[in-house]
């Protein structure tokens, strides 16, 4: 007889998410289901998977009763800025009087706003302001994040922001995948020379790669910021020095972030709203994941989205991400990206779960650990105040979470929160 430390009994539908490789194309249609299953967790590991009728012969220390709910993998969320120093609530009357960005710019808004409050923060201010958002992120059901630097724009900053992410990897539940984004804008200091400042940012590499401070390099390529030509250079710096990249492309205008995101064998391309139809035929014989993020087309009111539906039927592979940040989309909450990636993406809930748990979790380099179901894996797992799969971006803007375990614990319970467990 099977003996495990919990056992999840009477699931109505289980996604174990189960394949190889990040789904791609047509494979992201695809959703099999598990239904009246069961799983036995040990040692904070997934050690069976089965019916329920298979699981009423076993024992447990712990018996959740999932009621017929639909449980998954933990949510996987590829694209946050989740350490900054103050919010930027203020702009939001400026922009619906239709103040242009640079004019909130000028006034003292805008990114540099944020640059100039996370430059004056202290590390532990920054670390508790972080892990209140991630705390937040938990409660909605993701185990997984990605956190970018990019609101120091120097050296002492940049490090600064990268410490904290590291501090947090140690004493949070979720895990944490951290990416340098130094070069995320122009500073006013370097505005007449910003390859000398991506010079300064290239050297810091050097820092950051002693400290292990950072897995992956990241750059904003856009009109306005950084060119093709100058993000080649900077990510071929990075990657020489044996960093993985990742590039925010295209946003705006079809540059050709998309092409050289591929070109670099980028993990992946991020935003990608005005991506070509080149992008998008070479993203899609690629191995790149393009990482769409709705909720800040949504936030600043655009009328144009990313291509989900081209990638896919090209044969991209998707992940979806809230793209955390206090300028332009500020929301911990994945399961509303969910939603907008079904009303504004056109894409499908078989789509929308992929893009979400397995691709998201590739789209940071984390396919063997993260956002599946599958036996000697992590115990992730969230259990959903849902009857099915197709529920949960369908009824928008609340929190479905019935209960999350991180590691085979439960960290989040009905809304209520213990982010304090212990998972050593």
């Amino acid at each position: 007889m099977s003996h495990f430390d919990t056992l999840i009994t009477n699931i109505g539908q289980l996604l174990t998410m189960e394949g190889s490789g990040p789904a791609k194309g047509e494979q992201m249609k695809k959703l099999p289901v598990l239904e009246n299953a069961a799983i036995g967790l040990k040692d904070g590991k997934i050690a069976f998977i089965g019916t329920n009728e298979e699981a009423k012969g076993f024992r447990a220390d712990q018996v959740i009763d999932a009621n017929g709910k639909l449980v998954t993998p933990g949510l996987v969320d590829p694209h946050t800025h989740l350490v900054f120093g103050g919010s930027r609530e203020h702009e939001l009357a400026l922009k619906q009087q239709g103040v242009p960005y640079l004019e909130i710019l000028k006034r003292g808004g805008g990114i540099l706003s944020t640059v100039r409050a996370t430059r004056a923060a202290s590390e532990e201010e920054l670390f508790e302001k972080a892990k209140f958002h991630l705390d937040r992120m938990l409660s909605y059901g993701v185990t997984t994040v990605e956190a970018k630097s990019g609101y120091g724009l120097n050296e002492e900053t940049e490090l600064k922001q990268l410490r904290v992410v590291q501090r947090l990897q140690q004493e949070h539940p979720i895990d944490l995948v951290s990416t340098f984004l130094g070069a995320h804008a122009i500073p006013p200091e370097h505005k007449d020379n910003p390859d000398e400042f991506l010079e300064r940012m290239a050297a810091l590499l050097h820092t950051i790669q002693k400290e292990e401070l950072a897995e992956f390099v990241d750059i904003f390529c856009e009109t306005g910021v950084f060119t093709v030509e100058q993000s080649r250079a900077f990510l071929q710096a990075a990657k020489s020095l044996g960093f993985a990249v990742k590039i925010h492309a295209d946003e705006i205008e079809p540059l050709g972030g998309t092409e050289l995101a591929v070109e670099l064998g980028a993990v992946s391309g991020d935003h990608l709203v005005g991506a070509s139809d080149v992008g998008i035929a070479q993203l899609a014989k690629s191995n790149t994941i393009a990482v769409l993020l709705p909720g800040t087309s949504f936030y600043l009111a655009k009328e144009k989205y990313a291509r989900a539906r081209e990638m896919i039927e090209a044969g991209a592979s998707v992940a979806l991400a809230t793209d955390f940040n206090p300028g332009s989309s500020p929301t911990e909450n994945l399961q509303l990206i969910m939603s907008l990636a079904a009303l504004k993406l056109n894409m499908t809930p078989e789509e929308i779960w992929h893009a979400v748990t397995v691709n998201a979790a590739y789209a940071i380099n984390r396919g063997e650990e993260a956002g599946r179901i599958a036996i000697g894996r992590k115990a992730d797992i969230v259990i959903w105040d849902a009857p099915n799969y197709a529920y949960v971006p369908y009824h928008y803007g609340v929190n479905h979470v019935h209960m999350v375990l991180k590691e085979g614990k439960v960290v989040v319970k009905k809304g209520g929160y213990d982010v304090n467990v212990s998972l050593s």
